[in-house]
């Protein structure tokens, strides 16, 4: 699997407007095809947050005194790599138009 993180580097981060009709012809339904956008984006949300918390985990430093408190510069450029990604739901939409998300109904009756 690609890293989401070298994968979303050339997209674009601005939102943009979608064609509608486009986006809801696997499904058929507008929202199902939002709730797909948006149960990727969240999972996606939790990976980015969980990744970063473990690399700024590393710089953390366990003193009991205020003072001691210092900058990381390559603690603040994690950070700021982390701020400059697109937003979850646009790198899901994205997968989503591009046809990367696989989804699949419970009710068995229902076509894909």
């Amino acid at each position: 699997m690609v890293d989401i993180k070298t994968k979303v580097q050339g997209l674009d981060p601005n939102i943009r407007a979608r064609n509608i009709s486009a986006l809801v012809k696997d499904t058929g339904n507008i929202y199902e095809t939002l709730s797909i956008i948006t149960k990727r984006s969240k999972q996606l949300a939790v990976d980015l947050k969980h990744e970063l918390h473990q690399k700024l985990d590393e710089f953390a430093v366990q003193s009991d005194t205020i003072e001691e408190i210092s900058e990381n510069k390559e603690q603040i450029e994690i950070s700021k790599f982390y701020e400059k990604l697109p937003n979850p739901v646009i790198i899901s939409m994205d997968e989503f138009a591009e046809e990367e998300i696989h989804f699949q109904y419970q009710d068995r009756n229902r076509k894909k």
